[in-house]
């Protein structure tokens, strides 16, 4: 069994397909791997290419030179896309960018209805994604009345109702206020801790948020991209009530 839920070997990612521009290069010689039911928190400044190793593990960026592996299954594979972005589902900074319906429940329900998922399961899926966000009482309301913590759950709500191993997050709270923070990071520390999804938290700036987490320090040295390959617990006894 594969014990990786992501995997990256050696991936290199251009912006510009000559990959002479030295500007262009976002990612050199990147080596990742993350275990299956992992909290990861990759941390660096804008532009040190977080995003772009974020968006290979869902297939939205193919690597110009390396392979990717979602739960084993080579990312450069056509056939297998929608297999890899069930695995992997993605949360992205602003979540009026990801919701599409004008109900929350049926934002919910788009995924599954993609699909191909049978009505009474995609329903099941919908009441269980809402209860694990503790949105259950937004099912009829509209995304646009709600707060933007609360807009965030649902986007991480239409992510489970796809049954995902893992979920990557860019930034999600980097839009939220102090209380919109507190509610998405409490339910994707309960998502990794109760019911085991890798998580996988891309950050500017990581501020004692997190129970027992996996820091990965990610920035730029001189014209190249690196990843510090040295890890590191940070044990935070305080967050564990």
């Amino acid at each position: 069994m594969e014990s990786n839920m992501l995997n990256a070997d050696n991936v290199y990612f251009y912006y510009h397909k000559d990959g002479h521009d030295e500007n262009s290069i976002a990612l050199q010689g990147v080596d990742l791997k993350v275990k299956k039911g992992e909290f990861l928190v990759i941390i660096g400044h804008n532009g040190s290419g977080k995003s772009t190793i974020a968006k290979h593990f869902n297939s939205i960026l193919l690597p110009s030179q390396g392979d990717v592996y979602v739960d084993g299954i080579n990312t450069k594979e056509e056939d297998r896309l929608w297999d890899i972005r069930q695995r992997a589902g993605m949360v992205f900074q602003n979540p009026d960018n990801q919701i599409v319906a004008t109900i929350v429940e049926e934002d919910v329900a788009f995924g599954p209805e993609n699909l191909g998922v049978e009505p009474a399961e995609i329903r099941k899926r919908v009441d269980e994604a809402l209860a694990a966000v503790n949105m259950q009482d937004y099912a009829h309301h509209g995304p646009h009345l709600l707060s933007g913590g609360q807009k965030q759950r649902v986007a991480i709500a239409g992510v489970l109702a796809m049954k995902p191993d893992c979920i990557i997050l860019d930034e999600p709270t980097a839009m939220l206020d102090p209380s919109g923070r507190h509610e998405v990071i409490e339910t994707i520390k309960r998502l990794n801790k109760e019911d085991g999804i890798t998580i996988v938290l891309l950050h500017i700036l990581w501020k004692r948020q997190l129970m027992q987490i996996e820091l990965l320090l990610w920035k730029r040295e001189k014209s190249s991209w690196k990843v510090h390959q040295e890890r590191y617990f940070q044990k935070l006894e305080s967050l564990k009530k």
